[in-house]
């Protein structure tokens, strides 16, 4: 085993992330199927978007000649272009032809003038004195997309943007990569499952449904392994199942240094322990190694430290696993702290915050008691309000770093 050495939040990071390889494997999937996946490959534009150009507006198109920038101009209405309805009208020397949002504009034009720059009078379109640009209100053909070009390169994860990006380059399937398989198990002797009789010092299993839960919000295939007893024999039982069948294996509780944690010793016999210390609070005994091919995560029992190890560290290891590309740290921005917050130096804290708006700016309040075992201290809260490693106690009026569970969590 190495060298027991804490580590700093971003040294864990990037740790992790660099011992973590996507999965293998991809499948096609609709295209309504495909929301919340990864692209296994690139996929490139079959034609110009959009494929002709088009009016931005409804209004006048007409030749940007033609018109004054300081006077009134007249002139006179051909016909009418409407969207999926090309017309034949023609927009001549001080011609005009009346189109909608989206239909092709005529040859002639080179400007199309909003509606409500305009008035008709029989039959003559009077057009009000400014400066236009020409081109104005026109979407050029291929402005978007060309034919041929890349519009999602392989990696991307496919958001509702993407879905209806897909769906205007006519496609009806995708290929993906595979689903990851994320496996997971609490431990414990004291956890019963939910419509069991609580006796003296039992308490309700919620890690797995925490997990489970983070793990169905990133479209993970998810593995419900169960609840380990406090033995070295029931621990290695379900460490075997799941190297069995997961890339990914989330263990909850017994990653420490207590009488009944048997986590690191299991993983140590059966893979590779990394690291299990980390600068950080809550969450500071998260083991990390490998369980045969597949990534291990020992995280601490309290429930706020699973969400937070979760949420700084699988989460990232995860999306790598699944293929996407880009950066995959949590994003975070700044705010003032709307009250102190309690800390010492030497730890990273996560600490549950309330972000809300206000001056113009955000401002964010603790949630009160930050114990790491006090789940409600999440369910209250909607941020996360990082406090770094060399930092002490904050005053109110402070600036301080948040990130969002919206989009995160």
């Amino acid at each position: 085993m190495p060298e027991e050495k804490w580590k700093s939040v971003a040294e864990a990071r990037e740790f992790i992330l660099a011992r973590t390889v996507p999965v293998s494997g991809a499948e096609n999937a609709t295209l309504r199927g495909a929301l919340g996946r990864v692209l296994a490959e690139d996929v490139a534009a079959p034609f110009d978007v959009p494929g002709f150009d088009n009016s931005a507006m409804d209004g006048y198109a007409c030749r940007a000649a033609d018109l004054s920038d300081s006077a009134e101009t007249v002139l006179r209405e051909t016909g009418c272009a409407l969207a999926g309805a090309p017309s034949a009208a023609d927009a001549g020397e001080n011609q005009c032809v009346r189109i909608t949002t989206g239909a092709p504009v005529p040859k002639s034009a080179d400007i199309i003038v909003p509606l409500e720059e305009t008035r008709a009078e029989n039959g003559d379109i009077f057009i009000a004195a400014a400066r236009r640009k020409k081109g104005a209100h026109i979407r050029a053909a291929g402005e978007d997309l060309r034919r041929g070009e890349t519009a999602l390169a392989a990696g991307t994860l496919c958001g509702p943007a993407e879905i209806g990006m897909l769906g205007s380059l006519g496609m009806a399937s995708v290929k993906i990569k595979r689903k990851v398989r994320a496996a997971f198990f609490s431990t414990g002797d004291e956890l019963k499952q939910q419509g069991e009789e609580l006796r003296p010092g039992e308490i309700y299993d919620s890690n797995r449904h925490t997990l489970f839960s983070m793990l169905a919000r990133m479209n993970m295939e998810t593995l419900d392994l169960g609840a380990a007893a406090d033995s070295p024999e029931s621990v290695a039982e379900i460490m075997d199942a799941a190297a069995e069948n997961a890339d990914v294996v989330f263990a909850a509780g017994g990653a420490s240094v207590g009488e009944a944690d048997f986590i690191r010793p299991a993983l140590a016999s059966r893979g590779e322990v990394l690291f299990w210390k980390v600068a950080m609070r809550p969450g500071r005994p998260l083991a990390y190694g490998k369980l045969g091919e597949a990534d291990f995560f020992g995280l601490p029992g309290n429930p706020v430290s699973v969400m937070v190890c979760f949420y700084q560290f699988a989460r990232a290891a995860l999306w790598k696993r699944a293929g996407r590309c880009g950066d995959l740290t949590p994003p975070s921005f700044s705010a003032a702290a709307a009250a102190p917050f309690k800390k010492s130096p030497g730890r990273t804290e996560y600490q549950r915050g309330i972000l809300r708006p206000a001056n113009g700016g955000w401002e964010v309040f603790p949630t009160g008691d930050q114990g790491s075992g006090i789940l409600s201290s999440m369910a209250r809260a909607n941020c996360f309000v990082v406090l770094e490693e060399g930092r002490g106690a904050v005053s109110a009026g402070e600036t301080v770093s948040v990130q969002l569970f919206e989009g995160l969590v």
